[in-house]
């Protein structure tokens, strides 16, 4: 019974950090993100990049040990971490599976590469508090047109997003399957995959193709929940047993880079091509972890 206890107050507890913490970073990055967009020159903007991302350090700093705190317990299996450098420009696709994956992820890999951006649907600028900070954080929103002269706008809007970051380093991570994979979605696209979910070359073609020259690598991601697929609760409630997660550097061909209109639809294919091969391996990969 007091255990019980315990663990519902130490999850309240570290819930309302979590909402704190990120109502005052929301705050403080308003400032820094409206003069970077008011004065248009490359020391301020420079300047303001510097202190956006050590406000975002800290906050993920501050999860961390929070994380830690919750879930002392957890064993953490993670291998490829040699070799990452902290100053570089990396883009990650990794499985999504559940709500705490980017916690997790950013646990395992702060101050390895820089912060994690990702693509965001372009209606989530308007969640309160935390759509404020990922617009101050430059983080790149996608729209879903559905006709050919909207996403062909939306593809404009995307890469204008990614232009900000060749100004300071960064990692944009893309989970390539769109939606966390269930057993039921399996089924209803009919996934050739055990584990996964057919990957989607989108967000990560408009990555290779404004930035692709400037990535460093490809940072393929593995993550796999030994102890089952953890909620968001169960993270606040120390329900977190293992956490196993692969990282692969990978170089990018050349060939899946560019943005020549002419030649798009033959490089989609080819990142397609690419994406399904690593996503076998990742497959069998994370059936064999799972193997007992």
């Amino acid at each position: 019974m007091f255990d019980a206890v315990f663990r519902l107050t130490r999850a309240v507890l570290c819930a309302g950090l979590l909402g704190l913490s990120t109502v005052v970073l929301s705050v403080l990055l308003l400032l820094p993100a409206l003069l970077k967009r008011a004065l248009p020159l490359r020391p301020v903007q420079g300047a303001c990049d510097r202190l956006l991302m050590a406000l975002a350090g800290a906050w993920v700093s501050l999860n961390n040990r929070w994380i830690a705190f919750c879930n002392p317990r957890t064993t953490w299996r993670v291998e490829g971490l040699d070799g990452l450098n902290p100053r570089g420009w990396y883009v990650l696709t990794c499985n999504h599976l559940s709500a705490v994956d980017i916690l997790v992820l950013q646990r395992v890999l702060h101050g390895r590469i820089p912060f994690l951006k990702f693509f965001l649907k372009r209606e989530l600028i308007w969640v309160p508090v935390i759509g404020m900070a990922w617009w101050a954080l430059d983080f790149p929103f996608m729209r879903r047109g559905k006709t050919r002269e909207d996403q062909r706008r939306d593809l404009e809007a995307a890469r204008a997003s990614c232009e900000a970051f060749r100004r300071v380093p960064t990692s944009v991570i893309n989970f390539v399957e769109g939606t966390r994979v269930t057993a039921e979605k399996r089924e209803a696209e009919r996934s050739p995959y055990r584990h996964l979910l057919k990957p989607k070359v989108g967000g990560l073609s408009v990555a290779l193709a404004t930035m692709g020259e400037q990535f460093e690598a490809l940072l393929d991601l593995t993550l796999v929940y030994p102890g089952g697929t953890p909620s968001f609760w169960d993270l606040l409630c120390g329900r977190l047993p293992a956490v196993v997660l692969r990282v692969q550097r990978r170089d990018i061909p050349e060939n899946l880079l560019g943005m020549d209109a002419s030649g798009e639809r033959a490089r989609l294919v080819r990142q397609a091509r690419w994406l399904e091969q690593l996503w076998q391996e990742k497959d069998a990969w994370i059936e064999a972890t799972l193997k007992p």
